[in-house]
């Protein structure tokens, strides 16, 4: 896929694995979060070993995310054990043997498949049945020494929460949109009239932007507190929005990462209208949430056409109209070659 492979480092390949692989369960991404987790000291990992982040990270979702797989009314051996094992009705040992048995049956094989087949970067080989394990690779252990890892762990939690909250809303997806929370930053949506807090809309962004400012590309972190912590900046100003009526500038659409620098620095964008480069910039971002699914890509859809021209022809509309309300355009000075 064009995300990774014009831009293929390590970092950008698991991306494709958490943003683009087939979801029917989450496991994908709690096998992920046991990555992270799991002791690194030996390249062989036992299935004995991994159960037990695995299965943690299954049982901690399933107290607020009763649903963790597509079809919830077959559970399964393995999520029975993990319910079991919340209401206080099987021991954890007896919940790592079955993780064990039945837990890894289909994400190990199936992990590393995006768009039909199978990346060519390997973060681990499946010994499942020679060894009782995994065998970590090279490329996972530079994966970890690099600058993006931690990024990577918050936005695995981010696109997890989205897929469950997805599954939980079972809304027809032409009701499906999705809004920008200021105040706490979160993304969210309304369901009778309820807000429903999806998750950390800097968290969900930063995946697709891969791990970098939109507009200069410099690297910036998700981590709270850090000199690199990213802003999240409306392209099209929400000082254009009475220009605007009847568009959501608000939604994700809309939203992107930038540094401190480009958002809100001397010479930064500040309430002005990025150039037309970063126009197309932004459209082919939003593409990438169209082709990751569940749910973002349906407020996509929704919120600027259902088809690829639409899409294009509604942000150059909305470009046009917050230039016809005399924003200035601004363009920021760029740090490093910026791949999208």
């Amino acid at each position: 896929m064009r995300f990774y492979q014009i831009d293929p480092s390590l970092e950008n390949y698991w991306r494709g694995v958490i943003l683009f692989g087939n979801n029917f369960a989450t496991y994908k991404f709690a096998l992920a979060h046991a990555l992270y987790d799991v002791p690194r000291e030996d390249s062989l990992v036992t299935l004995n070993d991994l159960a037990v982040p695995f299965a943690r990270h299954i049982c901690e979702h399933l107290k607020n995310a009763p649903r963790q797989i597509l079809n919830d009314k077959k559970p399964g051996k393995f999520l029975t054990a993990c319910l079991q094992f919340n209401q206080g009705e099987i021991p954890h040992e007896q919940l790592i043997d079955t993780t064990v048995r039945h837990g890894f049956s289909v994400v190990l094989d199936a992990f590393h498949n995006v768009n039909g087949g199978p990346l060519e970067t390997q973060f681990f080989i499946n010994e499942r049945r020679e060894r009782k394990g995994i065998r970590l690779t090279d490329d996972f252990y530079r994966l970890t020494l690099g600058p993006q890892f931690r990024n990577l762990i918050h936005e695995t939690d981010a696109r997890w929460c989205l897929v469950e909250k997805a599954w939980a809303l079972d809304l027809p997806p032409p009701l499906l949109d999705i809004h920008y929370d200021i105040s706490g930053e979160t993304l969210f949506t309304l369901r009778q009239n309820a807000r429903i807090t999806l998750t950390s809309c800097r968290n969900s962004l930063n995946g697709y932007q891969k791990g970098h400012c939109f507009y200069c590309h410099a690297p910036v972190s998700l981590e709270p507190g850090h000199d690199l912590l990213a802003d999240v900046d409306h392209f099209i100003p929400l000082a254009a929005q009475t220009g605007l009526p009847g568009v959501n500038l608000n939604g994700v659409w809309n939203l992107v990462l930038a540094c401190k620098s480009c958002n809100r620095g001397e010479n930064g964008k500040s309430a002005r209208v990025p150039a037309l480069d970063l126009l197309k910039r932004l459209h082919a971002r939003n593409e990438y949430f169209i082709n990751s699914k569940l749910p973002l890509h349906e407020a996509i859809l929704n919120q600027t056409g259902r088809h690829e021209q639409k899409r294009r022809s509604f942000l150059n509309d909305q470009w046009n109209a917050a230039l016809r309300c005399r924003f200035h355009q601004w363009q920021p000075v760029a740090r490093e070659e910026v791949i999208l």
